[in-house]
């Protein structure tokens, strides 16, 4: 007799395994559906750069649909790139994921012309001529296959496939996603984290509990560590006051989706309570001015993704602010004298203005550079955060003779977070799978989910596939 072949369900890890950008997890049901959840680029050291280009593992159009959590480049990134490819399906995304994704996507495809125009002219890439990963118009193509989702509203996908978004309080419109599979093993429930937020973000609501899931991916950008007791209104006005008393410019490349609604939303209350001079403030990031504007939209409309208390108020009315939009006004920043703080993208200073705002002030030891994020290893940030006196940026090095220093504002849920949120999960899952963190995070958080939770957590590898039946 011949071997009788038996279809499965099955779950590949396609990005985010032991690193915590690149998110991409693959579903392929026994109905011969594929199904994508995050789209994202990979980032930090350029092993992990290169896997942007490296051939997708299936066949682009043969992808029925992508789902996505929410708009941070390492969860969205990588759309334009598998469009191009050739996947013309749905992206189903709430309205909010989809209105930043409409900033963030074309940004993205713009400093990618940008940087390989910038490398052809000065000779330094390695390829002949650089090319980017995707243009701008190629980003702004791949925004009409987005459709807008409601939270806790069950939508079809493929036949035999459902989704529910949750909230998740990482950013505005942020969600985690719950996949309901009918097999030929029954009906099976698959739960993605996504990215949580900290029970603590000043702006956005906390993230639902899970309920029930027969598997369950969670994210562990800090589950090897709970987010220090650091008095941040103390903290940031000493760094302020410090600076402005030498007359210091603040540097602080900052996340252009939320970290910088974050970091105005702390300066205004330094601001309000007079703990701080009203600096100047400029906020040099198109992509994050057209964010800020989102969220400040959310805020009057009153969404119930924002906290209650802050329904209907006009944010940030109290703060020196200025949007700077063009080139020549970002330019022209460079020659002005402090105090004053300039925030720009991006947050890990891999690219963007932010740049040329360190390449002028880096090497003043009046100024300060402030990281207030996650800094994936290898990045321009995690660099400076580790004390490198130069610094390669443009082409060229620089030496490091500013201040630098790290506030704790990340829009991640920290080990206790993570931690309760799985527990959250009942009945308790079959399986946990721990992704998106560095090796070091996603081994410690799987060991603290056995231990406390005494269930099986595991971290998976990268290209690994696993059944999802029963």
């Amino acid at each position: 007799m011949g071997v009788v072949e038996v279809s499965v369900t099955t779950l590949s890890f396609l990005g985010a395994t032991r690193t915590v950008t690149g998110s991409k997890f693959l579903i392929e049901t026994d109905a011969g559906h594929r199904v994508l959840v995050d789209c994202g680029l990979f980032q930090g050291f350029k092993e992990r750069r290169l896997r942007n280009w490296a051939p997708f593992p299936v066949s682009p159009g043969s992808i029925d649909a992508i789902l996505v959590t929410h708009a941070h480049i390492d969860h969205c990134g990588y759309i334009p790139r598998l469009v191009k490819m050739g996947f013309s399906g749905p992206i189903h995304a709430t309205a909010d994921t989809r209105r930043l994704a409409a900033i963030v996507l074309p940004d993205s495809g713009h400093l990618q012309e940008r940087e390989a125009e910038y490398a052809n002219r000065r000779g330094y890439s390695k390829h002949k001529p650089a090319l980017p990963l995707y243009t701008r118009q190629e980003a702004v193509d791949s925004l009409e296959q987005f459709r807008d989702v409601a939270f806790d509203e069950p939508v079809g996908i493929v036949d035999g496939l459902t989704a529910t978004f949750r909230w998740a309080g990482h950013i505005l419109g942020s969600a985690s996603i719950d996949v309901d599979i009918e097999g030929s093993s029954g009906r099976r429930r698959v739960v993605f984290s996504g990215d949580l937020g900290r029970s603590t973000h000043p702006l956005l609501r906390p993230a639902d509990p899970v309920g029930p899931a027969d598997v369950l991916l969670t994210e562990s950008t800090y589950g090897n560590r709970a987010h220090p007791e650091q008095d941040v209104p103390e903290f940031l006005a000493k760094l302020i006051n410090r600076t402005a008393g030498r007359g210091g410019v603040i540097v602080i490349p900052s996340f252009a989706v939320d970290r910088t609604e974050v970091v105005l939303w702390h300066l205004e209350q330094l601001v309000s309570g007079g703990a701080v001079p009203n600096l100047p403030i400029y906020v040099d990031s198109p992509m994050a001015t057209a964010a800020l504007e989102v969220y400040e939209e959310a805020v009057r409309r009153g969404s119930p993704e924002i906290r209650p208390e802050l329904a209907g108020t006009e944010l940030f009315s109290d703060l020196n602010l200025t949007a700077v939009r063009d080139v020549e006004g970002s330019k022209a920043l460079n020659s002005r004298h402090g105090p004053m703080i300039i925030i720009s993208a991006s947050g890990m200073a891999t690219g963007g203005r932010v740049l040329h705002h360190l390449a002028s002030r880096i090497g003043d030891h009046r100024n300060l550079v402030l990281m207030v994020g996650f800094q994936v290893p290898g990045t321009r940030g995690d660099r400076l955060l580790r004390g490198e006196k130069h610094i390669k940026m443009l082409g060229r090095y620089f030496r490091v003779r500013a201040e630098i220093e790290r506030l704790e504002l990340s829009a991640h849920a920290d080990r206790d977070d993570l931690v309760s949120w799985v527990g959250s999960c009942q009945p308790p899952p079959e399986t946990v799978y721990v992704v998106h963190g560095e090796e070091e995070a996603s081994l410690a958080l799987a060991q603290t989910i056995n231990d406390e939770l005494d269930l099986m957590a595991v971290v998976p590898t990268l290209g690994e596939k696993v059944s999802l039946d029963a």
